[in-house]
């Protein structure tokens, strides 16, 4: 047994998620800009809202508030998203849920990697958003093989990334100077690449089939192209942006504004077209964008199957693309139709559509051992022995992450795949399976539950 003590997985997490954030900053200034504009959005919203102030306090949420981020990143090969899981797992990091986002025109599917349980959450709640590359929906045979071509030549990895990765699996983890030199060749996988590994000719035609294809398969590296902060009132973000020069897309993706929120919200700002050197020719290329985000409850399985309802139903009625030619009657009908979903925490456990911690209060606590103590959760709730608060939502939405995708490709990258989901194909890639999210919350919820139990009786 090795002498040496390993750096927490979390911790290595944490660093390398603030190592991201900085590289990114350096990389992409108006990314400075949006996280300067979210802090100052957060400032106002808890010195204008006490109550939530007190909430995020008591639940960890406001410590992990200023470092909360999610990137994303795009792969072409099984064998690249194979050791990226391998690399995630050195963070703690696991892959949960599936996504499959053909259905809105995006030739991926997906998976976020992350931490699962509550505690590792509130050191490090950073997400990687990460998409495999559909090849075979690329309809010319000729351009389906050189992309192959071009992706089987390709080392995504530094060699000594893969040998930390290889040690930590083989010794259990990695110490602080192997932590350290990990962070740091890790975070070449995401750099930016300002030269391309195909002619002008080829990156068009790859963007020509979907522009996607191109970010992916043309360069030698699969760039991150996002961070996103959490904001507390992506509205007014949204607002505020032009003001600092920031143009926003159109619409905010995910469910309409409450005075509860549930899942989640996002917005970007358009991405950057930004100069690239083509093997033969010097060109641009677009794909780097800045994102925002603002955090719910999560829902139940009973929740999330209202929530998708109500959300084809707008959409259904809006007959098209949300853009900007109709985000003000699509905002409206969003709201019109989320009616019918409760915008009160206490409605929505009762009528089982989110999940929820249970904690004990100081009424409870004072309360042990009195022959006369409520002896139920519903009892012990309604007699303020035990308080709840919202699990906050920590993965993504299918049709939200296509609509940040097409906004920063272009209305013209729209596409229609007839390809059915095929989870199995995308976890045999991974070299594992995906974890369920609304399990997970379960779980959380139900060890709050039993802490409550041994807390009180």
């Amino acid at each position: 047994m090795s002498s040496t003590a390993h750096v927490s997985p979390d911790d290595i997490r944490k660093g390398f998620s603030r190592a991201m954030s900085d590289m990114y900053r350096d990389e992409v200034p108006l990314y400075g800009a949006l996280l300067e504009l979210v802090a100052e959005t957060n400032r106002h919203v808890l010195d204008s809202d006490p109550g939530l102030a007190q909430q995020l306090q008591r639940t960890g949420e406001r410590q992990r508030l200023d470092m909360e981020r999610h990137g994303a990143i795009r792969v072409g090969t099984a064998a690249e998203l194979a050791t990226l899981r391998r690399l995630f797992a050195v963070m703690g990091m696991q892959p949960v849920g599936y996504y499959d986002l053909t259905p809105a025109g995006v030739p991926v599917h997906s998976t976020a990697f992350r931490a699962v349980h509550e505690s590792a959450l509130q050191t490090s709640p950073f997400r990687v958003f990460t998409s495999l590359l559909r090849l075979e929906l690329i309809e010319n045979p000729e351009l389906r093989a050189f992309a192959e071509t071009a992706l089987a030549k390709r080392s995504i990895f530094t060699p000594r990334a893969l040998a930390l990765i290889e040690h930590a699996e083989q010794h259990g983890g990695l110490d602080a100077a192997q932590a350290d030199e990990f962070i740091r060749q890790a975070l070449e996988t995401f750099r930016w690449h300002h030269t391309a590994t195909v002619t002008g000719a080829q990156y068009r035609q790859l963007s020509d089939q979907h522009r996607l294809i191109a970010d992916v398969v043309a360069f030698k590296g699969p760039h991150i192209n996002h961070l996103t902060p959490r904001t507390l009132d992506i509205d007014q973000v949204q607002a505020a942006m032009p003001g600092k020069g920031i143009t926003p897309k159109a619409v905010i993706e995910g469910p309409p504004r409450r005075r509860c929120p549930i899942l989640l919200r996002q917005t970007s700002f358009k991405a950057l077209d930004e100069p690239i050197a083509f093997t033969d020719a010097h060109g641009s290329h677009s794909a780097r964008f800045g994102e925002i985000e603002q955090r719910g409850v999560a829902l139940t399985p009973k929740g999330r199957a209202l929530y998708d309802q109500l959300l084809n139903a707008a959409r259904d009625e809006l007959g098209a693309f949300p853009n900007e030619a109709n985000a003000g009657r699509y905002t409206q009908l969003m709201a019109q139709h989320f009616q019918a979903f409760p915008d009160e925490h206490g409605q929505m456990r009762e009528q089982g559509l989110a999940y929820f911690r249970y904690f004990a209060t100081g009424q409870g606590l004072a309360a042990r051992g009195q022959a006369d103590r409520p002896r139920t959760l519903e009892a012990l709730l309604r007699a303020g022995h035990v308080a709840i608060e919202p699990l906050v939502y920590e993965d993504f939405l299918p049709v939200s992450a296509a609509g940040i995708f097409q906004s920063n490709l272009g209305d013209t990258a729209q596409s229609h795949y007839a390809a059915n989901s095929n989870r199995a194909e995308f976890e045999q890639a991974l070299g594992c399976t995906t974890i369920d999210e609304l399990q997970l919350y379960a779980q959380t919820q139900q060890r709050s539950i039993d802490a409550c139990t041994q807390a009180l009786l």
